[in-house]
């Protein structure tokens, strides 16, 4: 027993291992995003989000498996649960159109916005106080975004609505994902979230399906399978550390989405896509930053050691 004890009382490990495995998750994503922009050179987009949703699904019941005796599937807030699936499902349709015509490097910095809108959004869904500095924060990362998108400065794609879109919905998942990370277990949330999606976009997808290839089939799994690991990876990273700890590390994603968008597709960030895109980093950190001053400061008024 000792021993047992002994064997789980390592939390500087346990970090570690969460850091490593949200690096890991996001590597994933990064590939899942490159992979759906292949994808998008031949294939309709119906057709994508299903083997992505359809992968996702079938890789959440292999891992799942030893736990079907627990029910997983059962859920104590159901209509949340299919509601936060239905805006991962529009994340994910908004963000494979912007990624057939964006670079991922753009995607990527438009989407990090995500913690500043979820920050806002947390004031009038979640009763949460938000002080000046960090509205000044996500002020401040919103111009971020404006440097990426330059509105005024010629043609602003179509395809950056459809992405400004997948980070509105990518916010109002994640405050949804608060609301019932504490009635649900994390494996019933990875369920509903591969099998809404899946659900969804059945009827769609046999619309104007196309035959794959070789390659397309290998494309297809490949994308099935980023994305049931890759989600999968995300859950046990949040075993091993706290959310703020992980958080950070999200970010990592924008050192793979340029490399992948040079390596294959040739793609060349812009001086802009770089500045705008650090801004927001830089914003959605300080954020992060200021939360955990806030929580500290909350403790010690409810005399409870941080």
């Amino acid at each position: 027993m000792a021993q047992a004890l002994a064997a789980r009382s390592h939390p500087a490990e346990d970090a570690i291992r969460g850091i490593l495995l949200m690096c890991a998750a996001f590597l994933l994503f990064s590939m899942l995003d490159a992979t759906a922009k292949q994808l998008r050179q031949t294939y309709p987009v119906a057709q994508v989000v299903w083997v992505r949703y359809a992968g996702q699904v079938v890789v959440a019941m292999l891992l799942l498996w030893p736990h079907l005796r627990h029910r997983p599937w059962r859920s104590t807030k159901p209509g949340l649960q299919i509601l936060r699936g239905l805006l991962l499902f529009g994340a994910t349709v908004c963000n494979i159109l912007a990624v057939r015509y964006l670079q991922l490097a753009e995607t990527a910095s438009i989407y990090f916005a995500t913690p500043l809108i979820v920050a806002a959004m947390s004031v009038p869904l979640l009763g949460e106080r938000v002080g000046p500095r960090r509205w000044a924060a996500i002020v401040v990362g919103f111009v971020g975004v404006l440097i990426v998108i330059r509105p005024g400065f010629g043609m602003v794609h179509w395809a950056v609505g459809f992405s400004c879109l997948t980070a509105l919905c990518g916010a109002t998942y994640q405050i949804l994902t608060r609301k019932v990370a504490s009635a649900d277990r994390a494996h019933t949330a990875l369920l509903y979230s591969g099998a809404v999606g899946a659900v969804a976009i059945s009827p769609f997808a046999p619309i104007d399906w196309i035959r794959p290839d070789g390659i397309g089939v290998a494309l297809m799994v490949a994308i099935g399978v980023l994305a049931g690991f890759g989600h999968w990876l995300l859950t046990i990273a949040h075993a091993h550390a706290s959310a703020p700890i992980l958080a950070p590390f999200s970010y990592t994603q924008i050192i793979w989405m340029p490399v992948l968008g040079y390596l294959l597709f040739g793609d060349v960030p812009t001086i802009w896509t770089l500045v705008g895109g650090s801004i927001v980093v830089a914003s959605g950190l300080y954020l992060l930053h200021r939360e955990q001053v806030a929580k500290r400061a909350r403790l010690a008024e409810a005399g409870v050691p941080a």
